[in-house]
């Protein structure tokens, strides 16, 4: 069972503009990629949605990857496609699971391999899951043929994790390097 942590489901006005923030900047950058596959594209946008995830928790990864997937698809034009927007929330989701952790924080630069592993092994997960639940969402829902969708599903699956982890993980571990050597700054008297 997922567990989030009381204090991430509150709303004040941070986390309000962190979310639209976020889903302005990954709603924008989903717009730009790398074709794979049919529909399917290397999109550099899920490193940021990795790192507002572990930033700022699960709820905040999720509302980033719903708003701003759904913002991809209307400034694209092509209309909204909800299960491939629910699954960019579902892996910001997952991916923000790592802020559990009580001795988590990229913010003051405290993590260790054991949450980076529980990072990729959630991030992992939650790509996977996020796919397979957008392609059966197209298959049953939307009535998109299975020979179609299986390539768009596995396309998704391994450009998202070839982003994840290339490009989040070491944005996230670089975060939190610069945050460790700024919070052990001392002021000169």
């Amino acid at each position: 069972m997922i567990k989030i942590k009381k204090s991430m489901l509150e709303f004040d006005t941070k986390t309000v503009v962190t979310i639209g923030i976020g889903a302005a900047l990954y709603g924008v950058l989903g717009l730009f990629g790398f074709p794979i596959a049919f529909n399917t594209n290397i999109k550099p946008a899920v490193a940021l949605l990795s790192i507002f995830a572990v930033l700022f928790g699960p709820v905040v990864g999720f509302s980033v990857g719903f708003i701003g997937h759904a913002l991809t698809d209307m400034i694209a034009g092509w209309g909204i496609w909800w299960g491939w927007v629910l699954s960019s929330a579902i892996m910001g989701l997952f991916i923000g699971l790592v802020c559990n952790y009580k001795e988590f924080s990229v913010k003051n630069g405290i993590a260790t391999k054991k949450h980076y592993m529980y990072m990729i092994f959630t991030g992992t997960i939650g790509i996977i899951m996020a796919f397979i639940f957008a392609g059966a969402f197209d298959v049953i829902l939307m009535g998109e043929p299975f020979n179609k969708i299986v390539i768009q599903v596995i396309g998704a699956i391994i450009s998202n994790l070839i982003v994840f982890v290339a490009l989040g993980i070491p944005a996230i571990v670089g975060l939190v390097n610069v945050n460790k050597k700024n919070s052990n700054l001392e002021l000169d008297k």
